[in-house]
């Protein structure tokens, strides 16, 4: 497997950064020095630095096909990446104690927000990018690197639940998830969540234009155009 070895350094250190906040005692530790703020910044701009490494890695990997790409998978990544991309500035902007990436302040678990759309929605965008482009690059680095990435989305909406349920303890996680679940849409066609109010439009031009930058800088800095 000559070639494979800085895709494979690079895949052991991002999944080791990312033992980081598993670790409670070197959390609390960096988090002592940078303080909150500065520990969140720092860990962010880190787990973006060595994800465009793998991701580069990836693409510098010998190709061995396993399908041939067809013009539809192309389409399917154009059409659900805006999906992916609104759910993720949902998730980000709106408080969700119940998934990684909300608001901690803040949350009503009789007006959930997204998380009554989905618990996890950030975990759900994940999922949605990961398994597009995995159909969309049929070739061996790639599809281990996008199928990593949607396996770890499914293992982490179900240990944060587990997580959750512990800490808190059963009674309580019911009561501020009982209007939430973990498929999507499930609490609205079950009938235990329905939205109050219309779609915060501010937070859904935000996300198209995010698409709409990704789009743009695709070519320049991955090296392929997203479109068909």
């Amino acid at each position: 497997m000559a070639g494979w070895g800085e895709y494979v350094l690079a895949f052991a250190i991002f999944l080791g950064s990312h033992a980081i906040p598993a670790r409670p005692a070197l959390k609390a530790r960096l988090m002592a020095i940078l303080g909150r703020r500065g520990y969140i910044a720092a860990y962010s701009l880190l787990s973006t630095v060595l994800l465009f490494w793998l991701i580069f890695a990836a693409g510098r990997a010998p190709y061995q096909e396993l399908w041939a790409p067809e013009v539809w998978q192309r389409w399917l990544v154009n059409l659900t990446m805006p999906v992916a991309i609104v759910l993720s500035v949902f998730a980000i902007a709106t408080p969700n104690p119940l998934s990684f990436g909300g608001l901690s302040g803040g949350f009503d678990p009789a007006h959930p927000g997204i998380a009554g759309v989905a618990r996890h929605p950030l975990p759900w965008a994940l999922l949605l990018w990961s398994l597009a482009h995995l159909l969309a690059n049929g070739d061996l680095a790639h599809v281990l690197l996008f199928g990593v990435f949607a396996a770890f989305s499914v293992l982490g909406m179900v240990l944060i639940d587990r997580r959750n349920a512990r800490l808190w303890g059963p009674e309580r996680f019911a009561a501020l998830s009982a209007r939430t679940s973990s498929w999507p849409f499930a609490a609205l066609i079950s009938g235990r969540w329905k939205p109050t109010r219309g779609p915060a439009w501010g937070r859904v031009l935000i996300a198209l234009a995010a698409w709409a930058a990704l789009l743009y800088l695709h070519p320049p800095v991955i090296g392929v155009s997203p479109l068909p």
